[in-house]
């Protein structure tokens, strides 16, 4: 893998208290790794949310920082603790409890990736797995937080939109018929990781673009929202998941001819997402 671990994106000036970040597009899969797995890059892609950072690409256009991975999430996944540890796949961790997460072999180095594909013949060592948190993870979520507050600073509060992608069967085994099926589901943990008013602007945002949206069902977050939505201390964060198949070729990962009307529509909610938090805190008086 390349040295540079996430990207960051600036505006030329900052207009808004939102921050935009994509943990799971990222596609850099070094020669190391793909030696390293019993799959093939097709499969290990299977995974990845493929093209989301450039869905939501239009962001610094409008005045609020961009924040994507380039580590692939079957390497890293960052929307997992560092705790979040797999017996299963590393060597020497004790299992304690049940984590659902962990026991599907989704933990933050993961074991297999879509319809539960092995990514390795055996175990990784701790070490591995801790220099993969200490390359990769860490210096993620300490860029993350650093926007987040560099926004609560200069606009009063901060909002993180955690942007990501779902496979078309997972909306379609939720259900929801009689309503039509999400192209866009928010999670907020059922309230708890944004205020009611910035999870209701939000949603206003993508319906009024014309998509149809749900919240918190079949995802309502994992761990990035529930780690950097603190509502009561001006940080709130939602994350959105957009249906596959409204944009890319599941099985071939390959962007559709709908991939740029999907993209323009999206910049109109970024628009209008850049004037949910825009008036800058008064510099105090010496």
């Amino acid at each position: 893998m390349s040295d540079t671990v996430y990207l960051v994106e600036m505006p030329q000036e900052l207009r808004s208290g939102v921050v935009f970040a994509s943990p799971h597009s990222g596609s850099d899969y070094s020669a190391a790794f793909l030696a390293q797995t019993i799959l093939d890059p097709l499969q290990l892609r299977s995974s990845e949310d493929a093209f989301v950072d450039e869905l939501f690409a239009a962001a610094p256009r409008f005045g609020m920082p961009l924040l994507t991975a380039r580590a692939p999430r079957a390497y890293v996944d960052l929307n997992r603790s560092t705790e979040e540890l797999d017996p299963a796949l590393i060597e020497g961790v004790i299992k304690r409890g049940q984590n659902p997460r962990v026991a599907s072999g989704l933990g933050v180095v993961p074991r297999v990736v879509a319809h539960g594909r092995a990514i390795y013949h055996g175990k990784l060592s701790q070490c591995e797995a801790r220099r993969r948190i200490e390359s990769y993870w860490r210096p993620y979520h300490a860029a993350l937080q650093q926007l987040l507050d560099q926004a609560r600073i200069g606009f009063g509060q901060a909002v993180l939109i955690d942007c990501h992608s779902m496979p078309h069967e997972a909306i379609s085994a939720a259900g929801r018929r009689e309503a039509g099926l999400p192209d866009v589901v928010l999670g907020d943990r059922f309230g708890a990781a944004a205020s009611s008013e910035v999870m209701d602007r939000v949603e206003a945002a993508f319906v009024g673009a014309g998509l149809r949206v749900a919240r918190n069902t079949p995802f309502a977050g994992a761990y990035i929202t529930q780690t950097y939505g603190r509502p009561s201390r001006a940080q709130h964060a939602v994350q959105v998941e957009i249906d596959r198949s409204l944009y890319m070729n599941e099985a071939r990962i390959e962007k559709t001819a709908d991939f740029a009307a999907l993209q323009m529509v999206l910049t109109d909610v970024i628009a209008e997402l850049s004037q949910l938090n825009c008036d800058p805190v008064p510099l105090a008086a010496e």
